[in-house]
């Protein structure tokens, strides 16, 4: 199982499919799929019942369905442009993730 280097509340760009070039924040990562739920991207519509226990109102429901993890790139926080993630340690011992195009810490 491939290493997940995304973490929930990242900003990504969704690089291919219907709605390459989107910009979002991960909502929820999916480390044993490999994929991420991404805020406004890849939008599905469900059909709900209802539901009064659970104050579930039927109906049709839009939500965001998972996007694999390859087809988003993390936004680097200097250029706002997508870029991969790398990790490093720094000088105090701490693990953080930067971005490989301009080397920012990309972790608060």
């Amino acid at each position: 199982m491939p290493k997940m280097r995304l973490k929930k509340d990242d900003s990504v760009v969704v690089r291919t499919g219907k709605d390459a070039g989107k910009r979002g924040r991960v909502l929820q990562v999916l480390p044993d799929k490999n994929r991420v739920v991404v805020e406004g991207v890849n939008v599905i519509k469900r059909h709900t019942r209802p539901n009064p226990q659970k104050n579930i109102k039927g109906g049709i429901v839009e939500r965001e369905a998972a996007i694999h993890a390859s087809n988003v790139a993390l936004v680097d926080p200097d250029s706002s442009k997508p870029s991969r993630i790398g990790a490093t340690r720094l000088a105090d011992g701490r693990k953080v993730r930067i971005s490989r195009k301009s080397g920012a810490v990309v972790d608060k």
